[in-house]
Formats: structure tokens, sequence, C-alpha cells
């Protein structure tokens, strides 16, 4: 059901440019390998010719050669108030063609559905926020707060390319920003018959990708070692994937679970001493997934290197661990390696990001559930923590208290938690069209 008075705040062509959009980028294939292999100049220079197209001016920055980012600024009706980022990255993860049933880099336009990597995670975005703002200029709107927005490279990686160069080189073009929206949230989430929820993120967990080093004496593999690197650092990867740990409740979680027991009308108060939340969600069915794996820190082993004959006990054994961290929570974090690493591994960051966190109770994010329960009336809002990481975390240096909103309204056998990153991604049509008039009302009413 959708409400009348804003279904045609969007024209028909706005309508069709988010589908072509969505398709075309899908086509541009930026696929980011790490390291550095990727290049999203053909996608940064597709958008900012759309930009321009509209009268927008686009700035294109690169670090690297290839990388190009984006952005734009939209100048708000009142220039007393704070401007808002809007942002979107270009990158995709891999994927292995043979795997899916259409090229992942085809763009398909099928039986409703466009098929392809980047289709939820996150070119669909990027085309809705182009749509919305193009539509603007052809129908003469302007937004009540400055709307900047920035098509970011590297997201999939370690974004030194695109939102931490922006953040760190680039300030002036943000400011004003005090908030930010971009992907993760306010999809359908069907939580059972009749329960469809939008979860909207507010927050997300710290990141803390290790390394783990292990010294020991090299020697032949027929004789007794009790130094021995691969075992000593099998040891602690065995330990830190075997670690229990304890349970730390956000505010955001913790709403989040509030909202969750009335909507499924269990009695409880998730704000007591006593409060035990595996109780709770043993009762929440599949709305459990929305916040299980923010409650804890995590560190799951990922890679292991070490040895090159199987006879020869190598003095070094190297292991890479993705660490989670809940926000408050990186001390515990580093206390546990601490312990469970041993004297005999020692451990770094990797690559580290700070944990963030959202306000549920700010006007903003009231906006933000007024916009998808406007063309969804039977939908649930409900605010969530993001067990990964998004370009929020970088922005987030200059002030900017970023949201996960990506709005879009899935049939009951669409996972977009199993399409992200996974194997044919794809949306529904039916989907970016509520996405961009979820979009469009809330960017001009912001």
């Amino acid at each position: 059901m959708t409400h009348d008075d804003t279904a045609g705040a969007l024209d028909a062509t706005a309508l069709e440019e988010v589908v072509t959009f969505t398709s075309e980028l899908i086509r541009i294939d930026t696929t980011n390998r790490g390291g550095g292999d990727c290049r999203e100049r053909p996608a940064a220079e597709y958008v900012a010719e759309r930009l321009a197209d509209a009268g927008i001016e686009p700035v294109l920055l690169e670090r690297t050669p290839g990388r190009a980012n984006v952005v734009a600024r939209i100048e708000g009706t009142d220039p007393s108030a704070d401007a808002l980022l809007v942002h979107g990255h270009l990158d995709v993860v891999p994927a292995e063609a043979a795997d899916w049933s259409v090229h992942p880099f085809s763009g398909e336009i099928r039986d409703g559905v466009v098929w392809g990597r980047g289709a939820v995670d996150m070119k669909n975005m990027d085309a809705m926020v182009l749509s919305a703002v193009r539509a603007w200029s052809r129908s003469g709107v302007r937004p009540r707060r400055d709307i900047v927005i920035a098509y970011t490279a590297d997201e999939e990686a370690s974004a030194e390319d695109g939102s931490g160069f922006l953040a760190d080189q680039h300030p002036e073009l943000f400011e004003g920003c005090t908030e930010g929206i971009s992907e993760s949230g306010a999809f359908t989430f069907h939580a059972g018959p009749g329960m469809a929820l939008y979860p909207i993120g507010a927050g997300e967990r710290g990141t803390g990708w290790l390394k783990l080093t292990a010294h020991g004496r090299a020697g032949h593999g027929s004789k007794v070692n009790r130094a021995n690197a691969v075992s000593r650092l099998a040891a602690a990867v065995a330990r830190i994937g075997d670690h229990p740990w304890p349970v730390r409740l956000t505010p955001t979680v913790r709403a989040a679970l509030a909202e969750l027991a009335v909507l499924y009308g269990i009695d409880t108060d998730v704000y007591a001493a006593d409060f035990e939340p595996d109780d709770l969600l043993g009762k929440l069915g599949p709305a459990a997934a929305l916040v299980e794996a923010t409650m804890r820190n995590s560190a799951n082993p990922t890679v292991l290197e070490a040895g090159y004959k199987v006879n020869v006990i190598p003095g070094q054994a190297t292991a890479y661990v993705d660490g989670r961290m809940v926000p408050g929570g990186e001390l515990e974090f580093r206390t546990t390696m601490d312990q469970l690493t041993g004297p005999d591994v020692d451990w770094e960051f990797h690559h580290r990001e700070v944990a963030l966190q959202a306000p549920v109770d700010s006007p903003t994010f009231a906006k933000l559930r007024a916009a998808v329960e406007r063309f969804d009336p039977d939908g649930h809002v409900v605010p969530y923590c993001m067990s990964g990481g998004t370009d929020a975390k970088q922005f987030s240096r200059l002030g900017i208290t970023g949201y996960g909103f990506s709005p879009l309204k899935l049939p009951p056998d669409f996972d977009y938690q199993a399409l992200f990153h996974g194997v044919d991604e794809r949306v529904p049509v039916s989907a970016l069209h509520f996405g961009v008039r979820v979009l469009d009302h809330y960017l001009k009413t912001a």
C-alpha cells in the first residue's frame, strides 16, 4: 500500500532511471580484490556525467590513479540547517561467473528483477540517489538542508582510496555535515507470517583485523621440537576460535531488543539488571538474527600461512583473524587477545576502525522511520547495529553521525542478508521503485 499523495512525487522518468542506472552500473566491473586491485573510475565518470547533466557540479578526486571518488553538493532552502551526507560506494566484491545463474556483470533485467554483483551492495542505492536528485532538477525541487553526495572507492577493502582519503584530505567538501545515511538499512526483513521488519542501522561494530605471528625453532620434521611455530600458532588460533565472548549490550542493541519484544508480545524488561538476552533471543524466531551477532565482540580465524616443505619445521607461522568489537568493547577485546595468544604468539592490528553508535531517539531516526512507514504502513521499523562496517566509520572522523538507510521493499523469498556478497545477487524492480520513493521523500524533508 502506498500513499497516493507521495507516490506521484517522482515522475515516471525517475522510476525508469533507477532501474537503468542500477543495471548499467552493474555492467561496469568495479571488482575490488584488495591490495589496490580495483578501478572505480569508469563508474565514477558514469555518475559524474549524469549529475552534471542535471546541473549538479561533481568533483572527481583520486588518491591513486583509477581509484576515483565523486563528491557534489546540492544547496538546500534553509542555510541555517546542518548539511546531510548521502554516500555510497562504487566498488564490489569479487564474483565467480561459473557459480552464477547469469553473468555477474551483465546487469540483466529479467522477470522484474535486476541481476548482478552490486544489485544490493550497493549500486542499487547509488542509482536511487542519482535518480532522485535528477528528478529534483527536472521539477525545480530543492531539499530543506544541503545534501552532500559522495560516491566512494575502496569500501570493500581498506577505504584508504575512498572515504578515508576524502575525510583526511578533503574535509572541506563536507563542511556543515553532521549526519549521514548509507547502506545496510531499511530493507525488508521477513520475521514470520505478516511480520515485515525494516531494520535501520544505528551503529556498527568496530573492525579489528589481526595478524598473529608465532616464532619458534626451525628444524627437521623428523625431530622432536617443543618450539614448533606452527603448533604454537595452531594452539592460539584454536583458543581464539573457541572463546565464548560475554554479552555486552549497547544502547542500540538494547533498543532493538525492546522493540522486538513488544512486536512479538513478549513481556520482558530489557533494561532490568537481571535481563537475560539469550532467553529473549530464543523467542524471537528469525528476528534474532538482527541482533545476535552484535551482542558480543567476536574473533574468527580466517587465514593460516606457514612452512614451505613437509619435512621442514618453519621458524615462523602467521595467521589472520577477523575481529569485531562492539561499541565500548575494544579494551576487553585487546585484553582477551593478549590472554588467548599467550606468550609465544604476537598479535597486532592488521586493520582497525572504530565502532559507531547513533542515537535512536533522535529527530533524524524518527524521520527515517516515518519515511519507511509512509510507504509501507504495515511494516515495522526497528533499530539495529551492523555486525560489519561501512564508510560511515571514516566519515565519523569529521563528526558525522551515520545511519544505515538504503530502503528496499522485498518479497519473502528474497533474503537480503544472504545476497550481500552472495551468488546470484539481485534486486526486484519493485524494490528499487519503493526505495527511490522513500529516499526521495526523506531527503526532501530531512
